[in-house]
Order: structure tokens, then sequence, then C-alpha cells
């Protein structure tokens, strides 16, 4: 299958992603996607412990969901370098819904966080069958470039407290850094030595020696030297002890009628879980030049979500810190996954008691190295130069994501995105015409004043489709023009439809409303350049025995030609 010819592959195979990127795999990326992995995998382990932990679940299932979600994301998933694990966002739902759900008994919870991860999974599957990855677009690249901006601050602040050795705390960005500064004066200076040493080696080593497993080689030193030199009865924290074993693979020993709620919390887990993937998957896919393709995550999902409930984990997703370190370590494609599930079986297996000595503040210093260059300034100059609604966009998302947390900021920034795009929507520039001087074309006497004036004639060109929510915009903006120019003896109205690719009924009805304000006037309206969906609307709304007709060939220009109106 592998020299079968791009596009020719049956239709659904084409829902595997692997075999794309198998076709084109260079031998020489193996041991980047090896290194990834590994790398990966150390990252996993204490954000796997500590995320479980937060959901009120022993901390291995953390470990699994790692484990197992990868692979199946691997399968399925289109990102090459999105990392899938528990995530902050859907612990805290977890605690906070299941909890009343399982009635104080453990195992009960346990149950229902796995069932909730299977719900997910065929959530996905509905998601993916209906294309609901439309959503997608409601997330620009302006409120992405706020988006990682703010996530890359937030990451930071959180690994800061372990960089320094203090407990830190908070629930955003604001309340981490108050915190932070006030437990400035217990910091351990042992802790923010070692972690100061891995920030050089990192910085360092990416400097001089690019595309090398730095990071993994300081991993292994961190470790050494915790142990050589006995650094955890010195006061530095390491990631202590982890249970061995790998779990058992089973269904759902709850039923979908058991547990009242369940489709809710797996819905909430579903919308968290594509928002913050899609978003990662997209951050990397345009930093590496490829595709996502945001139905195919639905899938993607769907298998890391379906293997996780396998192994009795909870709901997972793409997270952006495990990611940028996935991509920091040189992963190359999603078998990077697999060589983080096999490296974290293996340490499940084998070599708890070496990870138990591995610093804390080595891993926050990888993150924090991994992460740093998200936060992208000049891009925001960028838009405050060219465009200040994409800046005031990327503004909230940064402001949401730093005051609401990464999750809860993207929701409320595509929200206001979509609010200011029916704001723009609403209100689109028309353009009054005017000839340019010795041509017969015509263009924007706003932007052109030098353009000659028409006599005795109005012609106007929306520069947008007239839809529900600027019909009286539009309206109005012809109305006033008419006003300043009832003294110039109007005797005809244009209106050019060249750039209103679309209309709806409330369009039809403006021209309708146009139509019968000019009548009694004596002036007549004329509509020319409309397009072939544009015509069979208006044909069918009865406007065309209104206006003269709707002639394809019609122009401007032919029709103040037809008028006696050239120069």
């Amino acid at each position: 299958m592998a020299n079968a010819e791009p596009g020719l592959e049956p239709t659904w195979l084409r829902h595997f992603p692997p075999v794309f990127w198998l076709r084109e795999y260079q031998t020489r990326w193996l041991g980047a996607d090896i290194v990834a992995g590994v790398t990966l995998a150390a990252y996993a382990i204490p954000v796997a412990l500590a995320y479980a932990e937060l959901a009120g679940l022993p901390p291995q299932i953390g470990v699994y969901g790692y484990m197992l979600g990868g692979l199946g994301y691997a399968l399925l998933g289109s990102s090459r370098q999105l990392a899938i694990g528990p995530t902050s966002a859907i612990s805290l739902m977890v605690a906070a819904t299941v909890g009343a759900m399982a009635d104080g008994d453990g195992l009960r919870y346990a149950q229902i966080a796995s069932l909730a991860a299977f719900i997910v999974a065929i959530l996905c599957l509905i998601a993916w069958l209906l294309r609901l990855s439309v959503l997608v677009r409601l997330i620009s690249d302006s409120i992405l470039v706020g988006f990682k901006a703010g996530a890359g601050l937030t990451i930071i602040m959180s690994q800061l407290p372990s960089l320094i050795g203090v407990a830190g705390g908070g629930h955003n960005f604001f309340e981490r850094a108050v915190l932070l500064a006030s437990q400035l004066g217990h910091t351990q200076w042992l802790v923010l030595a070692v972690s100061t040493a891995a920030i050089v080696l990192l910085l360092c080593g990416d400097y001089f020696l690019p595309q090398r497993p730095v990071a993994l080689a300081i991993v292994a030193l961190s470790i050494f030297a915790a142990m050589a030199f006995q650094l955890a009865p010195m006061g530095v924290p390491t990631i202590g002890e982890i249970p061995a074993g790998l779990p058992a693979l089973s269904g759902p020993v709850l039923r979908l009628r058991d547990v009242e709620g369940i489709v809710p919390l797996a819905a909430g887990c579903l919308l968290l879980a594509y928002i913050e993937s899609i978003s990662a998957a997209r951050t990397f896919a345009g930093k590496h030049g490829y595709d996502i393709d945001p139905r195919q995550e639905f899938l993607g999902l769907g298998a890391a979500n379906l293997a996780a409930a396998l192994g009795h984990g909870y709901p997972v997703a793409g997270g952006l810190s495990q990611s940028a370190v996935n991509d920091k370590a040189g992963a190359r494609t999603s078998l990077a996954l697999v060589f983080a599930s096999v490296t974290l079986a293996l340490c499940l297996l084998f070599l708890t008691d070496l990870l138990e000595n591995l610093p804390k503040a080595v891993l926050a210093a990888i993150v924090l190295t991994a992460v740093y260059r998200l936060i992208d300034p000049w891009a925001m100059v960028q838009m405050w130069r060219i465009s200040r609604m994409d800046f005031y966009a990327a503004v909230i998302a940064l402001g949401a994501v730093l005051i609401l947390g990464i999750l809860q900021g993207i929701l409320l920034a595509a929200l206001a995105s979509i609010l200011m795009l029916l704001g723009r929507a609403s209100t689109p520039h028309v353009a009054f015409l005017g000839r340019v001087p010795g041509t017969h074309s015509f263009s924007d006497l706003a932007r052109h004043p030098e353009n000659e004036i028409l006599p005795g004639i109005i012609a106007f060109r929306p520069e947008a489709s007239l839809l529900y929510v600027n019909t009286d915009f539009v309206l109005e903006a012809v109305s006033q023009q008419l006003d300043a120019r009832r003294a110039s003896n109007i005797r005809l109205v244009v209106c050019d439809l060249s750039a209103s690719p679309h209309i709806d009924m409330a369009g039809a009805r403006m021209l309708h409303q146009l139509h019968d304000k000019l009548a009694p006037h004596n002036i007549e309206l004329r509509i020319v350049s409309a397009r072939g969906r544009v015509r069979d609307l208006l044909r069918a709304d009865g406007i065309a025995e209104k206006v003269g007709g709707l002639d394809r060939f019609v122009t401007l220009d032919s029709l103040l030609c037809g008028l006696g109106q050239r120069t």
C-alpha cells in the first residue's frame, strides 16, 4: 500500500493518517522520534501523577492515560507533534462532577470516570459523522496568537514554583503570580541552582547542538546527580514513588443508564478536549508546514479516549505543554507517541525505583524552555500596525487565558471573535462609485475623490453579502447619500452586486424597500453584476420585474452607455 499513488487509496484508508506519513518517512527521523518519545515519557510521568490526583483518582491512572491515549491517537490523529494525556481542565471537571455521582464510593468513582472516557469516544464518532469540525473555524489565526502567548505565560507561571522550590498555588495567572511573590522569601536555593543549571544547559544545547537529544541527556544526568549527591534528602523534590505494573484492559463496568448526568459530563470533556487539542495541533502544524484535518481529529481523540478507557483511565486530550515538550525534543511524526507509550510501559514495569530520583525542577526547566517561544510579541506588534480588529481579538484571547485559564480563555476568545465578526458583518462598507477619469471603470469616491461624480445617478456597491445582519445598515447608507444629493436631481440609483456573493430574503426585502422609497420620486432602481444564485433568488422574490430585469451581461458601464452617460 505504501507504493500506491497519492489519492488512489480506498476511501476508508484515508482515515488512517499513518498511511500518508509512513509513505514519506525517512530513516533519519527514527532517532528523533525515539528521543522525543523517551523525553515525552519522562515529562509525562509527574504531570500524569499530579493530574490524576487532581481528578481524585489513583495516581497511576494518569500514567495509563498517557500510555494508552497516545497509542490510540497515533493510529487515527492527524497531528504529528500533538501529545495526548490528562489535562488540568478535564481533571478539574471530573473532580467537580464525579464525586456527587459516586456518593463516596471510591470504586464507583473510578468506574464513572472510566465510563466518561468511553462516552467521550462515542461522542467523538458522532461528531465525526455529523462533520462538527466546522466549530474550529471559530478560532482565527489572530486568536491563536493571543492564545499561544497566554498559554505560554500560564504554563511558565505554573512551572516557576517548581523552579525555586516553593508550593505555589492559585487558579489563574495573576493568582499564581501573587502567591509566588509572597513565597519568594522561602526559595530553596539548592532547587534554584538545579533548575538554573538545567535551563542553562538546555539553552546552550539548543544553540550549540540543535536537533540533538539534549533534554534527554539532561534528564539522565539529573537522575545520576540526584542519586550521587543525595539531593532528595537535601530538600530537592523528586518524582517519588510510582506504583509498578500495567493496567488490565477491559470494557466499562457501568452502563450508560447506571449514571445520571454522565452524558453532559462527557460532552463537556469533549468540548474542552477538542478545543485545546485542535488549537495545539494547529500551532505545531503551522510551525512544521503541514495541514491538520479538523474532522479527523475527532477520530484521533475518540481512539485515544477509547484506549484510555479500556485501561480504566479517564478522559484525555491533546495538551499544549506536553506537545511543546514533544516538539522541542524533535518529534517528526506521531510515531514518537508510540515510543513514549513503550517507554512508559517499560518504566512502569522496571524503572519505577530509578525514576523516583528525577528532580521536578529539571522537568519544570524542560517545560519552560519548550514553551517560551509560544510568546510572540512581534506578531502582536504587526497586528497593531496592520489590523486593529485582529489585535483586539488577540488581546482578548491573551487576557481571557491569563484570567480564566487556557481552555475557558479560548472559549471566551472564540465567543468574542464571533461577536466581532457579526459586528463587522453588520456594518459593511458601501462604496458609492464614480468614474475613473478617462476610463470606463468605476471605483469608490471616498477612496478616490478625484473620480468623476455621475450626474443625476447614484451608483453604490455593498462590499459584502446582503444578509439580515446588515441590510438596515446598507439601506441607511443609501438613504443618507440620497439626502446629501437631493439637489442633484437624481433620476437613477444603480445597485452593483458584484461584491455580494450571497443574498438572503432580508437582502431581497431591502431592495424592495429601496425601490418603494425611490418610486414616489420618479427615481428608477437598477441592479447590475449580480451573480447567478443571487439573480435566482431575486427573480423568485419578484424584484426583477421592478428593476427592469436581471441580465448577467449588464454592467454599470454598459447600463450607463445605454442611457447615454458615457463621456
